[in-house]
Order: C-alpha cells, then structure tokens, then sequence
C-alpha cells in the first residue's frame, strides 16, 4: 500500500472547501490560496483537488459550463445551477433517494445512487428578470 505525504496545501485546500458553499473552480481555490502560499501553483492546485476527488474527500461537479465545480460536503445531496450568472447552490430538498427504488425497477444491473443537477435561473438572477 502507498503512503499519501501529507501536504499543508492539500489541507488548506480540503479547509476552503468545506469552509464555502459557493462550489469553486480550481482557479478560484487557486485564487483563494494565494495569500497563504504565494508559491503555489495551479497544478498543485488541480492535482490536490484530483486527490481529494478520488479519495472521497470532495466532489466534482460538471455543470455543463466547461468548468469542473468542487464540493467539500461529500454527503448526498443536490444542486441548483444558475444558466445565467453560472452559480452553484446546495439545492435544500427532501431525500429522493426512491428514485433509485424507480430506476432499478425497468434496469437488470445494479444502481447504486444517483446524481441530479437542477437548472434555471437563481433567486438574484429570476429577481432581476422580473419587470
């Protein structure tokens, strides 16, 4: 078994991402980081975000904005994208976890959970619509 080093730049950036909800970009940890550690670069950045990705430490959301999103809460839940200012939000619902319950019915293999992105517009940017 590897041993994982332990990095201060991975644990300030696991730190910022349980710290915001705003579902930042690797150019927006990268951005935040740099008072901290002004040596850092983005590579460090993306492939500290890769780890804790794959480590189950955080979330990658694609959004469909040509941006990967990250997310420091790894516990099942849902989000809103704005098509229009392009925020990310936690979308506050109750569990639709018997949706997987639906799916499975017509499927012959094995579903294990499910991903769903609400679109449209957030409450600024459907403010700022009305007349």
């Amino acid at each position: 078994m590897q041993r994982v080093r332990h990095s201060k730049q991975r644990d300030a950036i696991k730190a910022y991402l349980l710290s915001t909800t705003s579902h930042p970009t690797a150019e927006a940890v990268y951005e935040q980081l740099q008072n901290d550690f002004p040596n850092i670069s983005l590579g460090t950045v993306y492939r500290n975000l890769n780890f804790l990705v794959d480590h189950g430490e955080a979330l990658r959301l694609d959004m469909g904005d040509g941006n990967d999103h990250f997310d420091g809460n790894v516990m099942p839940h849902n989000h809103f994208f704005c098509r229009k200012c392009h925020h990310v939000l936690d979308l506050e619902m109750d569990g639709i976890n018997h949706i997987d319950v639906i799916a499975n019915a017509g499927f012959d293999g094995i579903i294990e959970g499910h991903t769903i992105y609400f679109t449209g517009l957030c409450p600024d940017c459907a403010q700022a619509k009305m007349p």
